[in-house]
């Protein structure tokens, strides 16, 4: 007996594709609440951390990640600020970094130094770290931009917003993060340097500096 084509498709074909349509359905449905649960997970599991920008190498934010990630050798390239700090009888500041510090404790670095959290503007950071670290109150007229360049360590990968202050006044810094601080002039530095007493961020931008028309600031 002959079947009409029409039936064939009413009671064969029509039920395998809404059966083949639903199971679809039901997969994509799935896999959005799998994405949607271990999102939430990994947001309930980072909830109490600092959150620092995602940027593209030209330091724009493209995302958001939890700190202890961004330091995990995932390498997520995320905000920095450094900010060099010169007197009047032209010698850099440098701070020592704490024992504590899970990242090359002991150290002569940068004066300033941080990450921008995310949402927070380069200026704000600016103002945050230099109050935060040294008790400075930053005159943005005589904050100099030096430098943009990426770091990498072994551990981490940063876009450094760089810069020099001319500043002779008061510091206050901080107990918990820092040991001491001192200025050094060019020499002083280049022989902690030969003494491996620096850390390796400060070894590369201090070669941008010796490179670079600010250098004669305490040369």
């Amino acid at each position: 007996m002959n079947i009409p084509l029409k039936d064939v498709f009413v009671l064969i074909i029509l039920p395998l594709l809404i059966f083949f349509v639903l199971f679809i359905g039901l997969v994509v449905v799935f896999i959005v609440l799998m994405i949607q649960y271990k999102k939430y997970k990994f947001l309930e599991k980072y909830k109490d951390e600092e959150w620092l920008p995602v940027v593209n190498e030209e330091g724009n934010v493209v995302g958001k990640s939890p700190r202890s990630i961004c330091h995990n050798g995932s390498k997520i390239l995320h905000p920095v600020v450094h900010i060099h700090i010169v007197n009047k009888e032209r010698k850099l500041l440098l701070q020592k970094r704490s024992l504590t510090k899970d990242i090359q404790p002991g150290k002569w670095d940068t004066a300033i130094g941080g990450h921008i959290s995310f949402g927070e503007s380069l200026e704000v950071a600016i103002e945050r770290e230099s109050k935060e670290e040294l008790g400075i109150n930053i005159d943005f007229s005589k904050l100099i931009p030096f430098n943009k360049y990426i770091f990498e360590s072994d551990i981490e990968k940063e876009f450094v917003f760089s810069f020099i202050y001319l500043y002779d006044g008061e510091i206050d810094f901080q107990k918990d993060e820092i040991d001491e601080v001192s200025f050094f002039n060019s020499d002083e530095i280049l022989r902690l340097i030969d003494m491996d007493l620096v850390t390796q961020n400060f070894i590369k931008e201090f070669s941008y500096l010796r490179n670079s028309k600010f250098y004669s600031y305490f040369a």
